[in-house]
């Protein structure tokens, strides 16, 4: 009998488990459901639009949906046009694959001042997800503050230096762009707790850092230590001794050499957001490392800023019917409940790349088909559909989704891969002007 499985979120962990259980044969059907008309979760709203190779492995995507035994529905929402409920009454399996949509909070005083927001909403906004499309974002300010050592720091503060011209074959939005390009920021500060070897930044990365054409970095020269430490493991080494050897060569930078200026600040802790009802600036603590942990020193002092984007990570959404604790989903390797399982970030927390989401999804569909070999004659996708038609809930097919990634590339400029439509309304009109 046929086993019918809902997968709900259409990013790389979606479409991992999608893959993983469409080539069991036959006897599966998928349906994978994302909130969005647009599939690919955040390599289209989180890989940062200068980064386009990266984006090219939505190519294997589009061979997994197109399998005959897997089903896009784009335009769906768990919670609000499904329930959890539901979708155990009509799938044998559900398999929660939604990752993290939210910013992880900084937990400090001042943090919900107005020109504070977290990177999953800033990078949504320059990405053009419909959800952040309304941000107000206000760079009339000198100088940034970028909470974070990781690679959607560098992201934010590489976006914050780019020229127009270097973003010419991006799919930044044009919405952003105007904003990017015009905007009064001289100094962006990044703000990391431990050091220049403790940081996650990966080498590709760094090294666009240090080849922007109208920014330079700077770094303190004294926080740059000449080799690694003795005793790390020689892979983890060989991946931090390419970052380290990027920094030793921003030592002889100065602020005079460029307009805009990433100034990267090690061992530094934010503990307070300064401003009235604005930021004005960020209060931090210089830190010391004590095995591998950042602690305090007591020297405290203040970095002025107009913004400040935290970038410290990101938690899932609670839904009604799955148990959360600390941004995830409670789960056993994978597992949630009888029938229910999670993948991806919504299982691991946000770590690993958009690689590490194949394996993870592979193991945990090997717990799925450990757990059930047959289906139960439930009704699947044709049960979902007869209670969206019931409900006037319109959802979008990979077809649709194709329309409008065709659409979004013919009005692109001629070195852009895409220009991108921002509303869900502009993107359900291309599918009916077809």
């Amino acid at each position: 009998m046929t086993m019918h499985v809902a997968i709900i979120g259409a990013g790389p962990a979606g479409f991992y488990a999608a893959e993983a259980l469409a080539t069991k044969g036959e006897g599966v059907m998928v349906d994978l459901i994302d909130r969005l008309p647009t599939p690919h979760g955040l390599i289209r709203s989180g890989v940062a639009p200068d980064h386009q190779t990266t984006k090219r492995v939505t190519k294997k995507y589009d061979q997994t949906a197109s399998r005959e035994n897997v089903r896009y529905v784009g335009n769906v929402t768990l919670g609000r046009d499904v329930t959890m409920d539901e979708l155990r009454d009509l799938y044998d399996a559900v398999i929660i694959a939604f990752g993290a949509e939210g910013d992880r909070p900084m937990g400090i005083p001042g943090e919900d001042k107005e020109g504070v927001l977290g990177s999953f909403a800033f990078v949504g906004w320059y990405n053009g997800h419909p959800d952040f499309v309304d941000l107000d974002i206000d760079l009339d300010v000198s100088d940034v503050a970028v909470i974070g050592n990781g690679n959607v720091a560098l992201d934010c503060a590489r976006l914050l230096a780019r020229t127009e011209d270097e973003m010419k074959a991006s799919d930044l939005t044009d919405e952003a762009g105007e904003v990017l390009f015009n905007s009064a920021v001289t100094d962006v500060h990044l703000i990391g707790r431990r050091g220049p070897v403790e940081a996650s930044f990966s080498i590709a990365e760094m090294r666009e850092m240090g080849e922007l054409q109208r920014g330079i970095s700077l770094v303190h020269d004294d926080q740059i230590p000449e080799a690694l430490p003795h005793g790390m493991d020689p892979k983890e080494a060989r991946g931090r001794k390419a970052v380290l050897e990027v920094l030793q060569s921003f030592r002889g930078n100065t602020r005079d050499q460029a307009p805009v200026a990433v100034h990267f600040e090690f061992f530094l802790r934010p503990v307070e957001v300064l401003g009235d009802d604005r930021v004005t600036g960020i209060r931090v603590e210089r830190t010391k490392l004590e095995d591998g942990r950042a602690v305090g020193t007591g020297e405290i002092f203040d970095i002025p800023c107009g913004m400040v984007i935290s970038c410290i990570g990101y938690v899932s959404r609670p839904i009604d019917g799955l148990p959360m604790e600390y941004g995830k989903v409670v789960n056993d390797r994978g597992r949630v409940a009888p029938g229910v399982y999670v993948v991806g970030w919504a299982k691991r927390g946000p770590s690993g790349t958009i690689g590490t989401n194949r394996p993870d999804a592979q193991d945990v569909v090997t717990l799925l088909l450990e757990d059930m070999s047959d289906g139960a004659g439930k009704q699947g996708g044709a049960g979902l559909d007869a209670l969206l038609i019931q409900r006037g809930v319109r959802h979008v097919s990979y077809n649709d989704w194709l329309v409008i990634d065709q659409a979004e590339q013919d009005r692109a400029d001629p070195e852009a891969p895409r220009r991108k439509f921002i509303t869900i309304p502009d993107m359900l009109s291309v599918v009916d002007e077809s």
